[in-house]
């Protein structure tokens, strides 16, 4: 779950010169214990997926490709989806379609619009996410695979830890990563099942993602706009339509995620508390208080109370009270979140006809639209159907990174 400073159009223009950022070596991950694929084994073929949204980031965006470049067990594709963005595209075909497939968003603007078109253009039996500004350890995609051990994992998330540009705060609770769309203390240090991934680093079987309707169009982030949880609510639903299935946690599956000076502030910790907390009202909305809310639920009885005290007996006040903001705007940013549900929900219904589909998407409340597909190298785009949503906002443009909390 990242997100970036308030949302401002990204206007076409002459991409300028950046300085490109220096290399800081990565912090090791203990190892899960899971083996990696045995050589003489078949594994599923995987397609690895880049969303990117301004040329802003273009040094970013070039690192995460060649951490791809560099795996030692090389994907059998590399999508690179761009998200309305003509001028991003354009430099992506010029400089990096050696290997990598280009493909324009051709669904609604933002991070699950461009997602959804990945799952419906991907020819990989599996599908993975890496976010534009992350990098994957050269042994990310081989521990991907390895999870994917029995056909009940539907779907294989790794561990993000953080890179902070300027240094970790001091005040920052290890516990609130999530914040920058990091994994957090407070997730399992080994193999376990989860209920949802960090959408910097998750992975799924392609089939029953494109049978499940792929991600919600009227959750995620647009542009920098700062909500998320549709990988959430993905998760969710997918577990929900199989029981006895499994997402798994496999922390040796790592990337590094870059965490610049502006996401240190606490104005920006306390903006994406609360932003998180609309999202997972809209999560609830869509699939209960009992799924919605069951990871969270056991982050507040067990991993902060015991950072509060480790904070308290360690003589960090701030760290405390911190995360005691922390909690208290995302309580906040949830109570919002269930009272405008509640208005929209007991609002009038207007009659007369259902407004076009906007950009091609199903109607707001629905999942992505994504047609189910029978078989995994089906690559045809959705069918239209009618929508009530709004057209996405003049300011609004492309995908951010997104990730989830607990």
């Amino acid at each position: 779950m990242t997100t970036d400073q308030p949302f401002d159009r990204v206007h076409d223009r002459t991409l300028p010169a950046t300085p490109a950022t220096p290399a800081t070596p990565a912090t090791p991950v203990p190892d899960s214990g899971t083996p990696a694929p045995d050589s003489g084994t078949p594994a599923p073929s995987l397609t690895v997926v880049i969303c990117a949204y301004t040329v802003e980031r273009w040094d970013d965006l070039r690192a995460a490709v060649a951490s791809v470049r560099a795996q030692h067990r090389p994907p059998a594709e590399t999508l690179l989806v761009v998200d309305h963005c003509p001028e991003l595209l354009r430099l992506a075909r010029e400089q990096l379609s050696a290997g990598l497939r280009i493909l324009p968003n051709s669904r609604r603007r933002g991070l699950s619009g461009a997602r959804n078109t990945a799952l419906a253009a991907a020819r990989g039996e599996l599908i993975a996410f890496l976010d534009d500004d992350a990098t994957a350890d050269p042994a990310w995609t081989e521990r991907l695979l390895a999870g994917y051990r029995t056909p009940d994992v539907l779907g294989v998330g790794g561990h993000v830890r953080p890179w902070w540009l300027s240094g970790r705060p001091g005040w920052f609770p290890p516990e609130f990563d999530w914040v920058v769309g990091c994994s957090y203390r407070g997730l399992p240090d080994r193999p376990a099942p989860v209920r949802n991934f960090i959408g910097a680093n998750m992975s799924f079987r392609r089939a029953p993602a494109l049978a499940a309707g792929g991600f919600r169009t009227d959750l995620g982030r647009v542009g920098r706009r700062p909500l998320g949880c549709e990988e959430t609510e993905l998760c969710i639903r997918l577990s929900a339509r199989h029981p006895g299935a499994e997402l798994r946690y496999e922390p040796s599956a790592a990337v590094r995620h870059r965490v610049p000076p502006a996401r240190t502030t606490f104005s920006y910790f306390a903006a994406r508390c609360f932003a998180e907390g609309r999202s997972k009202a809209a999560v609830v909305r869509h699939d209960g208080a009992t799924a919605g809310l069951a990871s969270e639920r056991a982050y507040l009885r067990h991993t902060v109370p015991a950072a509060l005290l480790r904070s308290l007996r360690r003589g960090h006040p701030v760290m405390a009270a911190a995360l005691c903001a922390g909690v208290a705007l995302t309580a906040a940013g949830y109570l919002t979140g269930v009272a405008g549900g509640r208005a929209v929900r007991t609002a009038p219904r207007r009659t007369g006809a259902v407004r076009p589909a906007t950009d091609g998407e199903p109607a707001v409340g629905e999942p992505g639209g994504i047609r189910p597909t029978t078989r995994a190298t089906t690559a045809e785009p959705a069918t239209v159907r009618p929508t009530a949503a709004r057209p996405a906002t003049a300011r609004a443009t492309g995908t951010g990174t997104t990730g989830s909390g607990p």
